[in-house]
């Protein structure tokens, strides 16, 4: 399996950012997923968020102030096994390019 979270980010100012991840790999390995059930840092409400859009690549959009580890099970279609990934939120400050923080 070639599956992996991808991300992108934005700075929103006063140590805020604007976030999404994503499945990325192989259309026919995508196409395979049913549905991503991504779990949060507990900070978060609602940390478990389920994902069906396949169009977006199963794209979760959110927002906050600091880093962390997002897991993410990959439940396939007919019966096949879930995947379990894992992505660090990596986000950065545009000015230094420093870390956000933890």
């Amino acid at each position: 399996m070639a599956l992996t979270i991808d991300q992108d980010y934005e700075y929103a100012g006063n140590d805020y950012w604007r976030w999404s991840v994503w499945l990325d790999g192989p259309d026919d390995e995508l196409d395979a997923v049913d549905h991503v059930v991504y779990t949060l840092h507990s900070s978060f409400p609602n940390p478990v968020r389920e994902v069906d859009d396949r169009a977006s690549n199963f794209r979760l959009s959110t927002a906050g102030w600091g880093t962390f580890r997002i897991y993410a099970r990959v439940v396939g279609k007919n019966d096949a096994p879930d995947q379990h990934l894992e992505h660090d939120l990596d986000l950065r400050y545009p000015e230094t390019d420093a870390p956000a923080p933890p």
